[in-house]
């Protein structure tokens, strides 16, 4: 098993000679801090999680996050973002604000306590005296920046640096029921400085639809994003191109020029056309100067058919002739992403790690004490295990590379899952990487690139963004507060007694009323 919970003992744990507690300190914020001949990079973080509508427990997760953070590293990333899906009941979910921040607040706290374990880790290791004097209580090493829900589907970004994130911006689309958001992706995009140097990162965060048979709406759902997902409005950009492009003077011409005028005018047409297409293409998440990062519950699986009662599951012994990675050429992302039916352009790390898909959880061992770190479970038998819970990336562009040593490229330090928590089905599953920083003016695709040739979504757009993307979601987010209210009214504990107290107040009035 290439799990964390299996690879922990393997995990790079650098030793360090320094006595400096504030020397080590400087170190954390970087676990590989950039020399003379290594390029400046970003220390990322991204885990997908889907929370099967459960709070947090945060000791455990908190736990386990310690683990991660410890895989092949040897400090804190500078960047954590969480992919979190049915991150709460959908009443609260669809409401949001006050109603779910009970449920996003438990993964600041355990990300916080991670960190502050792995800080006191490395400071007692590089100290030669043990402090023993009181001190105040740490300040959280990571901040939460922004957190953006669609309905289920939620995004937190984490920094150790706030100040390096700058001109973040914010996307959604729904594509459940009437376009909301049961199935969503919520999206951040910012500009990050250090070092003397920036790039630009967006991460989508997203939850595609379920069951085998579903594969031709899970690749719809894709292209949903593909297609409403925008960073700005793009009927705003739209109306504001049209009102900066000045038609022509019309003039009559004589009849041989006409030939001439309407080539004239049909070749004016496709230049201001892509050039529309253009500032279209910067608002989407496939904008030529940033990367791009996706992650969630994506759901393929590996058959189009639920498992029969004699159906071989994929074991995790590797002894076993139904070793896990034989059943991952089943995979119904790599199948369609090769294909070029989905994940346009994105790369995916090898996957080493077991199906994180469906679990059944069993009761606790005897004995077993709190925090409960290794949970008993089996796979449920009604649903075939699948890598439901990936992350991929739009790698380093190709005219960056000069087939040379110092091209600038991704290290990808991990590319594991957690252990089983008992309250989901799913295991979270974490990316750790090294970005490399490059400005946004030199990811640009340069200008004698053939667009027409590229496969690369950077240099041209697999499918049109929409330009009322922005007011279908409004439309569809009105929806969602009215559902969620009704829900919160009818199903909740705390909205049966609202309803009875004001069923009960008016009954009052009515009687006063009545009476006098």
């Amino acid at each position: 098993m290439s799990c964390v919970a299996m690879a922990a003992s393997t995990s790079v744990t650098k030793s360090t000679t320094t006595t400096s507690t504030s020397t080590s300190q400087s170190k954390l914020s970087s676990s590989s801090a950039p020399s003379t001949m290594t390029p400046p990079s970003i220390d990322l973080l991204y885990l997908t999680f889907n929370c099967a509508k459960n709070l947090l427990d945060i000791p455990v997760f908190g736990s386990h996050l310690q683990t991660a953070f410890r895989q092949n590293a040897t400090g804190l990333p500078e960047v954590v973002v969480l992919s979190l899906q049915e991150v709460a009941p959908l009443a609260y979910s669809f409401i949001g604000g006050y109603f779910l921040n009970p449920y996003l607040s438990r993964y600041e706290q355990a990300i916080n306590i991670a960190a502050q374990h792995i800080i006191d880790d490395i400071s007692s290791r590089n100290s030669e005296t043990v402090n023993t004097t009181p001190t105040a209580l740490p300040s959280k090493p990571y901040t939460l920046v922004r957190a953006k829900n669609v309905g289920y589907t939620a995004i937190l970004l984490f920094a150790r640096e706030p100040s390096r994130l700058k001109n973040i911006q914010e996307a959604e689309v729904g594509f459940g029921a009437a376009e909301i958001g049961n199935k969503g992706a919520v999206g951040l995009r910012m500009l990050y400085e250090a070092d003397g140097g920036s790039s630009e990162l967006t991460f989508v965060a997203t939850h595609l639809a379920a069951m085998e048979w579903n594969l031709p709406r899970r690749n719809a759902n894709w292209a949903a994003i593909m297609r409403g997902m925008a960073f700005e409005n793009p009927e705003v950009v739209v109306n504001s191109y049209k009102t900066s492009v000045t038609p022509s003077p019309a003039s009559t011409p004589p009849a041989e020029d006409e030939p001439e005028r309407t080539r004239l005018l049909h070749n004016e047409h496709n230049e201001q056309h892509s050039q529309l297409q253009q500032q279209l293409h910067n608002i989407s998440v496939f904008r030529p100067s940033s990367f791009l990062f996706v992650a969630g519950d994506l759901n393929y699986r590996i058959s189009t058919t639920s498992p029969p009662p004699s159906a071989t599951f994929p074991s995790l012994d590797p002894e076993s002739e139904n070793y896990y990675p034989d059943f991952f050429r089943l995979d119904q992302l790599t199948r369609e992403r090769n294909a070029g039916r989905t994940l346009h352009g994105l790369s995916e790390h090898e996957v080493r790690f077991p199906p994180t898909y469906k679990y059944d959880v069993l009761p606790p061992r005897p004995g077993t004490r709190e925090p409960e770190l290794d949970v008993p479970w089996k796979f449920a038998v009604h649903r075939y295990p699948g890598w439901t819970d990936r992350i991929l990336f739009l790698d380093v562009p190709s005219w960056l590379k000069k087939g040379n040593s110092q091209d600038p490229k991704f290290n990808v330090r991990a590319y594991d899952c957690l252990p089983v928590l008992r309250m989901s089905d799913h295991r979270p599953v974490f990316l750790r990487i090294d970005v490399p920083l490059i400005s946004p003016s030199d990811m640009a695709p340069p200008s004698d690139l053939d667009r027409g040739v590229s496969k690369d979504p950077r240099a041209r757009l697999p499918m049109e963004i929409d330009p009322e993307a922005w007011e279908r979601r409004a439309a569809a987010r009105r929806k969602e507060v009215m559902a969620g209210w009704s829900m919160y009214l009818w199903s909740t504990k705390q909205g049966v007694c609202i309803l009875a107290t004001v069923l009960a107040f008016g009954a009052g009035v009515y009687w006063l009323y009545r009476r006098f």
